[in-house]
């Protein structure tokens, strides 16, 4: 491989990963700009998926991604960074990061909310050194494209995802794998 190949592939391999970090800068304006992004996602939520009021009303505490980017070539990676509200008001913050290798190729950005639908859960995951999104995980999905699901069984389990607002070239977005960390904005 010639030195000028060399630095083409080193460009595009390394492109996804200046597109994760378009959107999404780490220290930002800290905890002001966490909370502003976070009121906008969960006015979206509610105004696309109006569902999700009668889960948060359950919900002992909600866990808003308001920005996720995500982006690979061969090796992928993503990060977002959210706040966990209890009542409605912020307790703490978190980042939300992931890695993957394989047959991948493009970004995308969604944001995606995490309900903690009983005490233990919620006490689980603010204790934890740093919990893992797991298969264990329900996700809460749109029916035939317009509305959520929100049965008897689905408000019983300990936690449940929401994913919206994608965009971007890679179709789907998953949470299995992804690692949360409280942050210091």
């Amino acid at each position: 491989m010639t030195a000028f190949s060399r630095r083409r592939f080193l460009a595009a391999a390394s492109a996804p990963l200046a597109l994760a970090a378009c959107g999404n800068p780490v220290g930002g304006n800290g905890g002001q700009r966490i909370d502003a992004r976070t009121d906008a996602a969960f006015n979206f939520m509610y105004d696309t998926l109006p569902e999700t009021q009668t889960l948060a009303s359950n919900a002992a505490g909600i866990l808003m991604m308001p920005v996720v980017t995500e982006a690979g070539f061969g090796i992928g990676g993503s990060y977002g960074r959210g706040a966990l509200r209890i009542d409605g008001v912020t307790v703490d913050y978190y980042s939300a990061a992931s890695a993957s290798i394989g047959l991948q190729i493009g970004g995308q950005q969604f944001s995606h909310a995490l309900f903690f639908m009983t005490q233990p859960a919620l006490r689980n995951f603010r204790t934890s050194p740093g919990w893992t999104a797991g298969a264990d995980l329900e996700y809460a999905l749109p029916s035939q494209g317009t509305a959520l699901t929100t049965d008897t069984t689905t408000l019983l389990t300990p936690v449940i995802a929401v994913v919206f607002g994608q965009s971007g070239l890679i179709a789907g977005a998953t949470l299995e794998g992804v690692k949360y960390n409280r942050i210091i904005p």
